[in-house]
């Protein structure tokens, strides 16, 4: 047995009418497919297929919980899935997908698996930022970005700091590298 047999369905022998399924996606299911955007999580998706004729309706919500490296501390972080996705699969001579919810598959065959489906909709549903909550990173770690991050004089004020929650006053200042003062020389002279 495969290990994503459990996400075919047999559209061809598939009875008129409608047709619900659930799967829950742990994270065994994350580390099979191999993906690189999750590696972990806790997701339930719902499936509604209608079929009429050749041709299969599926609506997909699914929800859940994700767990990605934060994009500052590269801790885990967990994030909140909630999307709600349509596909719709034809018979044909062979598999095409003829847009992004528009799929064809071989009539002989008539089964689909879902499993890289139900993966992209969860990936395509994580935010582009992946950041914890304020005051919430690893703190070993935010000091050593902080220590590492070009500032420059006219900085109003360190979002990152603020967004952390760890502004701390006995952190030593970034000097200023000589070979910058020289090009902040220029633009002095230019605004006089």
């Amino acid at each position: 047995m495969g290990k994503f047999e459990s996400y075919n369905i047999d559209l061809k022998n598939l009875s008129p009418g409608t047709h619900e399924y659930e799967y829950l996606l742990e994270n065994k299911f994350f580390v099979d497919i191999e993906g690189t955007e999750v590696q972990r999580g806790k997701v339930k998706a719902f499936l509604t297929v209608r079929r009429a004729s050749l041709m299969f309706e599926m609506d997909f919500r699914i929800e859940g919980v994700v767990s990605v490296p934060c994009d500052r501390c590269l801790d885990d972080v967990e994030i909140p899935i909630e999307t709600r996705n349509r596909l719709v699969v034809k018979f044909g001579k062979e598999y095409a997908e003829e847009s992004e919810e528009v799929v064809v598959i071989p009539e002989e065959d008539g089964t689909i698996n879902l499993a890289w489906f139900l993966y992209e909709f969860i990936a395509l549903a994580i935010p582009m930022k992946h950041v914890h909550a304020p005051g919430k990173c690893n703190k070993a770690m935010s000091s050593k970005l902080r220590k590492h991050t070009a500032r420059s004089e006219g900085d109003a004020g360190d979002d990152f700091e603020d967004e952390m929650g760890m502004m701390d006053d006995s952190d030593d200042k970034v000097s200023s590298d000589p070979r910058w003062d020289a090009l902040k020389g220029l633009l002095e002279n230019d605004n006089n």
